[in-house]
């Protein structure tokens, strides 16, 4: 499976997996941009990583984290 920008909910299950004792309301976007351009099935633009599409990541992994 290879993840790009627009999948914001797989995007935000991995990282609610990866990183279960980071809480979410806290991450800043430059840090949410390194993390999801890490993952291993990650393979989009970096540059297409956009405050809108981080928004909507932080919003799933903070659904999914709750």
């Amino acid at each position: 499976m290879t993840l790009m920008w627009a999948d914001v909910q797989e995007i935000a299950i991995q990282l609610a997996e990866q990183k279960p004792d980071i809480d979410p309301h806290y991450v800043n976007f430059v840090e949410l941009h390194r993390w999801v351009t890490s993952l291993p099935e990650f393979s989009d633009s970096p540059q297409r990583g956009g405050e809108k599409v981080l928004e909507a990541i932080q919003a799933a992994w903070i659904e999914e984290a709750g």
